[in-house]
């Protein structure tokens, strides 16, 4: 393991973050992960796709 990430982990042990600051990281986390659900299990839409990279490949 990296010695900065030791650095940081004690800095982290000794002032952790806010209780606000935790709420807003799980409430992205939630939200990120609600979005890849419902990619996953719907399929994503039409205007997401992109078609460009298809017109790449040349034979």
């Amino acid at each position: 393991m990296n010695p900065r990430w030791l650095w940081r982990m004690s800095r982290w042990a000794r002032n952790p973050p806010s209780e606000k600051r935790v709420k807003l990281f799980l409430a992205v986390l939630v939200l990120c992960l609600a979005l890849f659900a419902v990619e996953y299990f719907f399929g994503a839409p039409g205007w997401m796709q992109d078609f460009r990279s298809q017109s790449k490949i040349r034979p």
